[in-house]
């Protein structure tokens, strides 16, 4: 592909100005990765591309005319957020330029029922405001310094999903986003509208800015259990999740992925753990669960603060805590279902070295299935043996849109005719006992 690379430096420091753009090879480098080393298979392939310009626009506006200047010159254009994403969403696939959107941080209002924001602001600052106001966020990641332009763009879910399920389930209200057009026009789009733009990794548009849903605050409790089984914590996952009113968020481990975690009197060494976001009127309930069960509170917290770090033990994290206590030997795959629970001990023998770390959700438990890596071969051939156990999964060792590709490919057709945002990451093709991609834009 031929592009004008130096023709758009120019025209982005006469927009930006020297300090909102850069080809210096360190931050050219920084802008080229995420958190794909997150995923074995992935750290194998990388790099798997790498920025040739570098600009952080600083509003919502900017974002549109950075977009409208590289079309112009034929630039391939990757946008990132905060880069924690685990998947090589942010990553620059076919060089060009990263369009880093940290600095675009207006909170431009919060409302009734509303917070409006632009894409760079990040989750637990949206959260803060929200706070500020007597209202919270619907849901936030568990990277809670991530923005919500990615968390919008490359996010699923997070804390607050056990209510309010997934964020293309109401979580955009409306959105702000950018088409490959030579015109910097900011397209609005409400509602039904706004949801095809929602993990898509920008491969149909940019978000610019959004605005998200909020509700009513309530008082929050960082809530901290632990049992002498696993099987003991899994027992109470189901019946948390129906707990009135419904938790944030319900994490367990057993004891190896709990060991791993950051020490806290909370999580006491050689047991499972189970910790939990509630609303200070279910405690007891909680702990009639916990303890009915064979368990004991260790802790209850309150405070802003203490709830985000229960976020962080959340999701991916605990994954991420095994691989820093054991490096290079575990790898995740993300699994859901009531197999979990119901038949734990198959489910983690699907891999040597088989531990689950399980969340609570209405309907079903979700969680992360971590085994010890030897290959992407073996990874893979778990699948069917998962399938098999009634287990559905997520495959965390790719970089291509799997939400609603059809839909997004159909999308992009229209907005990106060209092929120019996010390339490499629709895709056309994937063969899933090798892992090898043919990816088209």
């Amino acid at each position: 592909m031929t592009y004008d690379i130096d023709g758009l430096e120019a025209e982005l420091r006469a927009l930006l100005g020297d300090g909102g753009v850069s080809r210096e090879p360190a931050v050219l480098e920084r802008a080229s990765v995420d958190g794909a080393r997150l995923s074995p298979v992935l750290a194998e392939q990388l790099p798997l591309g790498r920025a040739e310009l570098v600009a952080w626009p600083g509003s919502a506006q900017q974002i549109a005319d950075v977009v409208a200047a590289a079309v112009r010159r034929g630039v391939p254009v990757t946008p990132r957020g905060k880069g924690t994403g685990n998947y090589g969403q942010a990553i620059p696939m076919r060089g060009g330029l990263v369009l880093d959107t940290s600095r675009a941080r207006a909170i431009v209002e919060i409302g009734d029922g509303y917070a409006l924001v632009e894409a760079g602001v990040p989750m637990a600052a949206i959260e803060k405001a929200a706070n500020a106001a007597g209202q919270q966020v619907l849901m936030y990641p568990s990277t809670t310094a991530s923005s919500i332009g990615g968390f919008l763009s490359g996010g699923s879910g997070g804390t607050g999903s056990i209510k309010h399920g997934m964020l293309h389930h109401g979580f955009a209200l409306e959105l702000d986003v950018v088409h490959a057009g030579g015109e910097a026009a900011l397209v609005h789009v409400e509602g039904a509208a706004a949801e095809p733009y929602i993990h898509n990794y920008g491969t149909a548009g940019i978000i610019a800015r959004a605005k998200v849903a909020l509700e009513p605050l309530q008082e929050w409790r960082a809530f901290y259990a632990s049992f002498e089984q696993f099987e003991q914590a899994l027992s109470v996952i189901r019946p948390f999740a129906d707990i009135e009113p419904t938790p944030r968020l319900v994490s367990a481990d057993g004891p190896v992925l709990a060991g791993a975690l950051p020490e806290d009197e909370g999580i006491p060494a050689g047991r499972s753990s189970l910790r939990a976001i509630l609303d200070v009127a279910s405690i007891p309930a909680a702990t009639a669960l916990v303890e009915g069960a064979g368990g004991r509170v260790e802790v209850v917290r309150e405070g802003a603060r203490a709830s985000l770090q229960v976020s962080r033990t959340s999701y991916n994290h605990p994954i991420e805590y095994l691989q820093h206590a054991y490096p290079d030997t575990y790898f995740h795959v993300e699994v859901s279902g009531d197999a979990l629970v119901d038949r734990i001990d198959e489910v983690q023998a699907v891999y040597p070295g088989g531990m689950l770390h399980i969340e609570a959700q209405k309907g079903r438990p979700i969680g992360m299935l971590a085994g010890e890596y030897r290959s992407a071969a073996e990874v893979f051939a778990g699948f069917d043996r998962l399938t098999a156990l009634g287990v559905g999964f997520h495959n965390c060792h790719q970089w291509y849109v799997d939400y609603e590709p059809a839909r997004t490919a159909a999308l992009a057709a229209t907005t990106d005719p060209q092929g120019l945002l996010n390339p490499g990451k629709l895709q056309e093709r994937v063969d899933v006992q090798t892992g090898h991609q043919d990816v088209q834009k």
